[in-house]
């Protein structure tokens, strides 16, 4: 195929003893494996160029020999950087094939490594575009006896914003409790007649990190989560945000293609969790009770994994989850993601999965794709990934964008987080993991489904593509893996 982007102070210092050999030996590299995903001179010149040090340092210099113009610049570039930079501690060591997925022991390397413990006694439902997940997230609202709570990226002014909004606003003029933190950049276009009828009926609207200059250090961490919770016992999450574009059944391009789940049961406390925790950050408010935090009977039998990603927690939750699940696939590893940009770990894990005879496909947007950057750099790393045997597919009916992977058809993921460094690395995020083969059956069935509308990318086609596309892709990676 063609690949087409184009298309639609002094201290006194003590002596200390010095450290014995063995702790010089081992402190900073372990001797665990060999290190994934080892930088070359390309990446290492990368992340020296997004360095703030140099250009802060660059800047001194230049002052000092009177350049103050080109000064001021580099001093902007520094700051920048400072402010964009992920500071997330990702793993290249540890990454080493062992349990396999359908094993005890992968459950417990995965609970204990993403600090998140599975769940038990939950119904769950997956939710195929807004045809199916908004009438079932506007019942819920309907049915709610005590609390509505919704962290959202995206809530944009239109139909199906309008009808969410009068929904809650009926809900709180009955009593129900109604908090929604929105993020102040992935919602700016809310509008006012939305924003009118939440304040109007009473809700709780907060903005998740607006502009402000005490707090521009943390303005490039956004909330991606997609999360809806009714009185602490239904919860839903997935890729879709409240906006017009997932309504429908994504029969064309105007109608997106995503998918949600919905569960029921215990494991629902994990997203309100997640919710009351930035709830608590951005307003000092610590919500409380049964209404938020109820004593929840089983209602099924699936046990749920519920992960939160944020930066401040120094590693990526889910990024690890990821990682764990593909080292150790055996069969197979369907990943469905719009903005697949995996780093040069990624590129190594996915690559010996393949080598040791997992079959592993990739699910992307193809031409139908809202960010150009992500477009350029997906294709720019596909090269690789081709060359070591790895399918990759470009879904062409519409925009694509779902985030879900099955692996040996009995480990499912499903959420918010995209395949690439700014979820990874400085977004809220919220994936929920399931190991049940029932579920995964059921995933695997969608995937294929969609395999149907989808392109294969060829070798062949992609090394034949333009210079432009080499060098937009080239600029795009660049940019886009470090902020």
């Amino acid at each position: 195929m063609n690949v087409n982007p184009e298309a639609p102070v002094s201290r006194i210092r003590l002596r200390h003893p010095s450290p014995p050999k063995i702790f010089q030996e081992r402190h900073g590299k372990p001797r665990r494996g060999r290190e994934k995903g080892a930088a070359g001179w390309l990446g290492r010149a990368r992340n020296l160029f997004w360095s703030w040090w140099i250009w802060i340092a660059a800047a001194l210099v230049l002052e000092t020999l009177d350049h103050q113009g080109w000064a001021v610049a580099c001093a902007s570039v520094g700051f920048f950087c400072y402010l964009v930079a992920p500071r997330e501690h990702i793993p290249v060591y540890g990454l080493e094939s062992s349990q396999s997925v359908d094993s005890s022991e992968f459950l417990a390397n995965v609970t204990g490594a993403c600090g998140v413990p599975v769940v038990q006694g939950n119904r769950l439902s997956v939710l195929n575009n807004g045809d199916e997940f908004y009438p079932a997230m506007l019942q819920a609202i309907s049915n709610a006896r005590h609390t509505i709570t919704m962290e959202a990226y995206i809530y944009w002014k239109g139909e199906i914003g309008l009808r969410f909004a009068n929904a809650l606003a009926a809900k709180r003029r009955a009593g129900i409790e109604v908090k929604l933190l929105l993020d102040a950049m992935g919602s700016a276009s809310i509008g006012k007649e939305i924003l009118k009828v939440l304040k109007d009926g009473g809700c709780d609207v907060v903005w998740f990190n607006p502009l402000r200059l005490r707090t521009i250090g943390q303005y490039n961490n956004r909330t991606h989560r997609k999360s809806l919770i009714v009185d602490g016992r239904i919860a839903f999450t997935g890729g879709a945000g409240i906006a017009d574009h997932w309504k429908g059944n994504a029969t064309d391009p105007r109608h997106w293609r995503d998918i949600q789940v919905s569960y029921e049961g215990p494991a629902a406390l994990g997203l309100q969790t997640g919710f009351a925790q930035n709830w608590l950050n951005i307003t000092g408010e610590l919500i409380v009770g049964d209404g938020y935090f109820p004593v929840c009977p089983k209602m099924g039998n699936i046990g749920v994994q519920t992960i939160l990603s944020t930066p401040n927690s120094g590693s990526s939750a889910i990024r690890i989850m990821y990682y764990l699940s593909i080292v150790s696939a055996r069969e197979r590893i369907f990943i469905s993601n719009p903005y697949f940009i995996p780093d040069d770990s990624a590129v190594e894990i996915l690559i010996e999965a393949r080598n040791r005879g997992v079959d592993v496909k990739v699910m992307v947007a193809g031409i139908y794709n809202d960010m150009r950057v992500s477009r350029y750099s997906s294709i720019h790393l596909y090269g690789k990934l081709l060359k070591a045997g790895i399918e990759i597919y470009e879904y062409n009916r519409t925009m694509l964008h779902q985030k879900t992977m099955v692996v040996d058809s009995v480990w499912s993921t499903v959420g918010t987080t995209n395949f690439d460094n700014r979820s990874f690395a400085l977004n809220e995020e919220s994936n929920i993991s399931v190991h049940d083969r029932g579920l995964a059956k059921q995933l695997e069935d969608i995937f294929f489904k969609d395999l149907k509308d989808c392109q294969q990318v060829q070798l062949a086609s992609w090394s034949t593509r333009g210079w432009k596309t080499r060098l937009l892709g080239a600029v795009c990676v660049f940019i886009k893996q470090q902020t």
